[in-house]
């Protein structure tokens, strides 16, 4: 675990907005159960989900920078396949369409996270432990619900086999036990 603690230093070092980390740790909470689930390398897919926004304070979330620049700042320090699917988690930036599994998971498992946050904050207790699968699905149909988050890039992990309605189950499994973490 002392290599995550680094990972976390240098996402700390980059990121002061206490909510963008607060997303990059659902993220990588997010990344490690998609891991598990495929049977993947827990930790490169959840370090990849915990800096996938490294440089979003550099660029100042220039859609044509941003990605590119935490890829060049990752490069030699992550796995190729981490720095790639960090890379290719904004499409806008490369111009070329996601294509692998690890791709479509970052991309998804990150969009999925914003809708979670926004959904637990209309419950009453603002708790990610009481939004339930359906509710993040019904609110993926409301297109002024959270209107920022892309309903399509979510939608991917259905081009990696998994089904919408699972997804946000598996998605909110991951972030309950780390819900006082990231402020849910």
């Amino acid at each position: 675990m002392e290599q995550r603690e680094f990972y976390v230093d240098l996402l700390k070092k980059h990121i002061s907005n206490p909510k963008m980390i607060a997303h990059c740790l659902a993220a990588e909470a997010i990344l490690r159960a998609l891991a598990r689930h495929f049977g993947e390398d827990e930790d490169i897919w959840g370090i990849a989900g915990l800096l996938h926004d490294l440089d979003v304070e550099i660029t100042n979330a220039d859609p044509k920078r941003h990605a590119l620049v935490a890829a060049e700042m990752l490069e030699g320090v992550l796995p190729a396949e981490a720095v790639d699917a960090i890379k290719m988690h904004n499409e806008e930036a490369t111009g070329l369409p996601r294509t692998t599994r690890f791709q479509h998971a970052l991309a998804a498992g990150e969009t999925i996270a914003g809708l979670i946050f926004a959904t637990a904050l209309v419950y009453p207790d603002k708790k990610i432990a009481s939004v339930k699968p359906k509710s993040v699905t019904k609110r993926m149909k409301e297109k002024q619900f959270a209107a920022s988050v892309n309903r399509e890039t979510i939608m991917e992990c259905e081009k990696i086999g998994i089904p919408i309605n699972e997804f946000a189950q598996l998605s909110l499994e991951a972030l309950v036990p780390i819900a006082d973490e990231i402020g849910f």
